[in-house]
């Protein structure tokens, strides 16, 4: 019993945030039989054993637990996560989006704004929770977090060229080209946006000067939009 006091502990502050959580039994192999369980489950039962502070197997298995339909696992294991990791953005759009999916649209509602508030000093901190929302095809919150870093960094080109790849991946090609028009006036030496930009009608030229320096560009703002 002593193991469960670790993981409570470092949870405390998010649980009060949130209103408090329903707690659970910490996640246990002991008396498991492997053929019982998938194996990707096992896998990561066996790195949670070895290494109980492991956000990402903890994150990694809240996912399976969504998928199979267990909203109150993947609950835990998403906050068990945030307590190792309290600025895993993935985790932190999962477990709005489990909320959502066990009916607890207050509690839901509350990380979100939580989450958002946590991001919203930073404006790299609120273009990766706004990712992680997009992930999770919670779009409202995800223009939020886009909206809000861009308040923190107006004339960022990598932001609005993100923001007009979100709004490509809806179709919205107007407000696609806005984006990507803007973020190639802010940096008009990105190869990827002119030819997205060409896609759409919008004829650009990169300047020749630089165009050596695009390649290694490109690269940096892709690395951006993977974190």
């Amino acid at each position: 019993m002593a193991q469960l006091t670790k993981p409570i502990v470092l949870l405390v502050v998010f649980i009060i945030a949130l209103g408090g959580c329903q707690q659970q039994d910490k996640t246990k192999t002991d008396d498991i039989s492997i053929n019982d369980l998938g194996r990707e489950k096992s896998t990561l039962f066996a790195k949670i054993d070895k290494k109980y502070e492991n956000p990402k197997a903890h994150y990694e298995l809240g996912r399976l637990y969504y998928n199979d339909g267990l909203w109150d696992k993947a609950e835990w294991e998403f906050n068990i996560t945030l307590g190792f990791d309290p600025v895993h953005r993935r985790a932190q759009a999962a477990l709005v989006k489990t909320l959502i999916a066990a009916d607890k649209p207050d509690r839901s509602r509350m990380a979100a704004e939580f989450y958002m508030n946590q991001a919203s000093t930073s404006a790299t901190a609120s273009l990766l929770l706004g990712r992680a929302f997009q992930r999770e095809l919670l779009d409202d919150y995800a223009v939020a977090c886009y909206q809000q870093a861009l308040g923190l960094a107006p004339n960022s080109a990598a932001l609005h060229k993100q923001i007009g790849y979100y709004y490509l991946s809806k179709r919205d090609q107007v407000r696609a080209e806005e984006y990507l028009r803007r973020s190639f006036q802010l940096d008009p030496y990105q190869s990827e946006v002119a030819g997205e930009l060409g896609r759409l009608g919008i004829v650009v030229q990169i300047p020749r000067k630089i165009e050596k320096n695009t390649k290694k560009l490109d690269k940096l703002i892709n690395e951006s939009r993977e974190e």
